[in-house]
């Protein structure tokens, strides 16, 4: 089986002021389809800049990034506005628009994308039912608890039907309970719904829920279970 994510001697390197820090040292990562990836380490190790440069959102100091077979970095803007669209992202801190309900939200990228009202909408209402929130779609982010917004940014990261999905430490900002209720729909959307996914979390009860674990400390890839 051929991957559809690889990182092939990946480095990212920052200048803070005119020190060098060294974000990525050389990953290689593959990702097969249908997988679930839970990418493990501590606070600064490299996680969030590894999901930056796969979702196409930062480029690297070295090394590739294949997606689909395709090396990103030979492509232009459109072409990677293009190659985005094939990705959900998911953050910690929700980012939702508080003026705008949770249905509001969801559709918000099929907005943008020029989609008509009628079926942004079905597709919004759909994806609210699956993340259980048929009850709140009327609701303002203010009147959802920390865990509803989480599953309303799940549900509009999935409203493009993305064939990835990148969640960033989607149970930082919740409690373990809600955490633990997350990360069952996570699954199912692997499961059920053939979502290919990588997560970055520093937590081991949010890793352990994942097909795959990797750990990277200090921007290297130090074991791989399987």
């Amino acid at each position: 089986m051929k991957p559809v994510v690889e990182t092939i001697n990946l480095k990212k390197t920052y200048m803070l002021g005119k020190v060098p820090v060294h974000a990525l040292r050389g990953i290689n990562l593959k990702v097969y389809p249908g997988d679930f990836i839970a990418v493990l380490g501590p606070s600064g190790s490299g996680k969030s800049t590894l999901l930056n440069l796969i979702g196409a959102l930062d480029k690297p100091t070295e090394g590739k990034v294949i997606i689909d077979g395709i090396d990103i970095s030979t492509l232009n803007e459109d072409q990677l506005a293009e190659l985005r669209r094939k990705i959900g992202f998911v953050f910690q801190f929700f980012n939702l628009i508080p003026r705008l309900s949770a249905l509001e939200n969801v559709e918000l990228p099929l907005t943008i994308a020029g989609v008509s009202k009628s079926e942004r909408r079905k597709r919004a209402m759909e994806l609210l039912k699956i993340v259980g929130l048929e009850d709140r779609m009327k609701h303002k982010p203010t009147e959802l608890s920390g865990g509803e917004q989480q599953r309303v940014a799940i549900a509009r990261a999935l409203v493009n039907n993305p064939r990835y999905l990148l969640m960033d430490e989607p149970t930082g900002n919740i409690d373990s309970k809600t955490a633990a209720e997350i990360m069952k729909l996570v699954k199912k959307l692997n499961e059920e719904e053939g979502v290919t996914i990588i997560l970055v979390t520093h937590d081991q009860f949010v890793a352990n829920q994942a097909k795959r674990v990797v750990y990277i400390v200090d921007g290297v890839l130090k074991e791989e279970n399987t």
